[in-house]
Formats: structure tokens, C-alpha cells, sequence
């Protein structure tokens, strides 16, 4: 009769964990979902790396992030609704678009209260200005919260023509994010404001339902905005800041240790995403020149900063008293 052989002791467990469908050799991976609406060449992509690999470190392998960007799992609005229902476990969403949430972040939208790319990156880097920004969507939104504060740096126009000043957008229809920020400074401004998904832009810069957009230098690039508004005149009018939501279903699924290791990792992003979204800002000016984009760089912010700056405290007072106190912690930085 034929003999059969016993399995090697390491064999006989794996063919355990086979039968069961389990690894008990090796702690078990859990995958999460990580949505945001840009390219991954953006600073979004940048942020989630970042997060991504931190993660994947400090849980040894045990906690690993799937990233769905460009809008795969939605634009921001709807990433904001489903990571609060958990059927998202992470999202990037801009802080404009966090309004919609939570109405007092739009004071992290009202123009030139950062004065420069140094100033959004002291204030990011402040812990007092993250954790009041935390505080504020933790008093409103239930279903998800904040772990940290990122950016895509400053906000610039975009259009078939140059932008040298104010009078240059007045009549203008300028596309803006939908934030009574917003929607208080730009007909200040004497523009036409017009709101719409990010993703339907390019088509209605293309087409003329719009004359100007706005956004970062890199996402300019990234979404290959230039092709139907080749000139970006760089007003510098506002942050283009975002934030890192995980939905209470995810975290509260978490063991104490496995929240450390998200918060830990988030902490991380929050240092240092900012100083490589700035880098990339910096390389799109040279790859967008070099095929043929103009930038006009000699913006005269002075009549915007004139009718911005008086109206920064009402606008802020109005969104309520969070916003209030970031105004006044982000304005320490400068």
C-alpha cells in the first residue's frame, strides 16, 4: 500500500488557514477606502502618500489605505455625505467645500487673510490653528471628523485673458466655490458668481458659461485647465486649503492602539504635505511655461485687498464664533 507523507509542520498551518480562510501566521490586512476628487499628481495625492505609507509603517502592514483619486468614488459634495454614512472611511475634501457642513469654514476661504506662502505654511504647522479648525467640524457634523489640516497652496485666476487688476473681473462670470465667502467677496469685487462641480469646469471655460476660474497652479495643470484658459494671472487671493476627514464608522471600528496609529499618521501629513504642495506649485509654473502658458505675475492686489480686508471680521463674525477665533489665531501667524 502506498504510504502517504505527513505535511511539514509550516505546511499543515497553512493548509489550516486555507481551509478557514484566515492567515494565522500573520496578523490579517484591512483595507480602507481613501477618496478625494483630484488627479494623484496633485498635493491631494501628495497628502495621501503620505498618510498611506505612515500608516502602513506604524501598523507593520496591518492597516493599509486604498486610494480612489480623480473622483472615482464622487466629486467632494458627495465623498462629504457618504464618509458621514461610512461608505467612504477617508476623504479629502477643501475647506470651501467643507461649508457646505459645516458654514463656518468658510473663514479658511476669505481672501488675503494669508499673506503669502510662507504664512500658510506657519499656520498649518501651528497647532493651536489645527486644532480649533478640528474643534469647529467636531461641534457640527455628526458621522466623521477632521484628523488634520493640508493645502494646496494659493488660489489664482484663470481665463483667455490677462488679469492685471480689479477692473479686469468686474462683469466678469467668474466660477467659484459655492461658500457665503465667497459669495459676499466676489460681486464685492464687481464679478458674476457662478456655481458648479469642479468636474464640469473645463467644459464651461471651453464654452463661454464662465469667463474665469480660480484654483491652485498645480490642479490648473493637473486637470489640464490651460487648454481652455491658457493665461493664469496669480492674484494670490486665497488658501487653498483642504482637510483629511475618516468617517465615525471607520474609527470607532478601531482598537485604542489602531487610532493612535491613524491620528499619528495624520499628524504626520499635516507637518509636512504643505511644504511639498508648495514644491509643486512651483514645478507646474515651469512645466505650464514651458509649454506655452503665460502667467502674468504682476497682479495689482490693491484693489482687491482694499475692499477683502474691511469686510474679513464681518465675514467672519457672521459664520459665527470658531470662525471668529481661526481668523484670529491664523492672523497671529503672519
Amino acid at each position: 500500500m502506498r504510504e502517504f507523507l505527513r505535511p511539514a509542520p509550516l505546511l499543515a498551518l497553512l493548509a489550516t488557514g486555507v481551509a478557514l480562510g484566515t492567515s494565522p501566521s500573520f496578523a490579517a490586512e484591512r483595507h480602507f477606502t481613501f477618496g478625494y476628487d483630484q488627479p494623484h499628481s496633485t498635493g491631494y495625492g501628495v497628502a495621501a502618500d503620505i498618510f498611506g505609507d505612515k500608516l502602513k509603517e506604524l501598523s507593520k502592514g496591518e492597516l493599509i489605505i486604498d486610494q480612489f483619486p480623480g473622483a472615482q468614488l464622487g466629486q467632494e459634495p458627495q465623498m462629504l455625505q457618504k464618509v458621514r454614512t461610512g461608505d467612504i472611511d477617508f476623504v479629502i475634501s477643501s475647506t470651501a467645500n467643507a461649508a457646505t457642513v459645516q458654514p463656518e469654514s468658510g473663514v479658511m476661504s476669505i481672501h488675503y487673510v494669508f499673506k503669502s506662502e510662507e504664512h500658510v505654511k506657519k499656520a498649518l504647522a501651528d497647532p493651536a490653528v489645527v486644532a480649533a479648525v478640528e474643534d469647529m467640524f467636531r461641534q457640527k457634523v455628526q458621522g466623521a471628523h477632521v484628523l488634520t489640516v493640508i493645502t494646496l497652496g494659493l488660489r489664482n485666476f484663470y481665463a483667455k485673458f490677462e488679469i492685471h487688476s480689479i477692473a479686469d473681473i468686474k462683469g466678469k462670470k467668474v466660477r467659484v466655490q459655492a461658500t457665503p465667502t465667497e459669495d459676499t467677496l466676489f460681486p464685492a469685487y464687481g464679478a458674476q458668481t457662478v456655481h458648479m462641480p469642479f468636474g464640469d469646469v473645463y467644459t464651461s471655460l471651453q464654452t463661454g458659461v464662465v469667463d474665469v476660474a480660480e484654483n491652485g497652479i498645480n490642479v490648473y495643470l493637473s486637470n489640464k485647465h490651460y487648454e481652455v484658459a491658457p493665461i493664469m494671472s496669480l492674484s494670490e487671493h486665497e488658501a487653498n486649503n483642504s482637510v483629511i476627514w475618516v468617517s465615525d464608522k471607520a474609527w470607532n471600528s478601531l482598537t485604542d492602539e489602531q487610532k493612535k496609529w491613524v491620528q499619528e499618521a495624520a499628524d504626520v501629513t499635516g507637518r509636512t504635505q504643505p511644504a511639498k504642495a508648495f514644491d509643486l506649485e512651483h514645478q507646474s509654473v515651469a512645466k505650464l511655461e514651458k509649454i506655452g502658458v503665460k502667467f502674468v505675475k504682476d497682479v495689482d492686489k490693491s484693489g482687491f485687498i482694499k475692499i477683502a480686508e474691511p469686510i474679513q471680521d464681518k465675514i467672519a463674525s457672521e459664520l459665527g464664533p470658531n470662525a471668529v477665533k481661526i481668523l484670529g489665531l491664523i492672523r497671529k501667524d503672519e
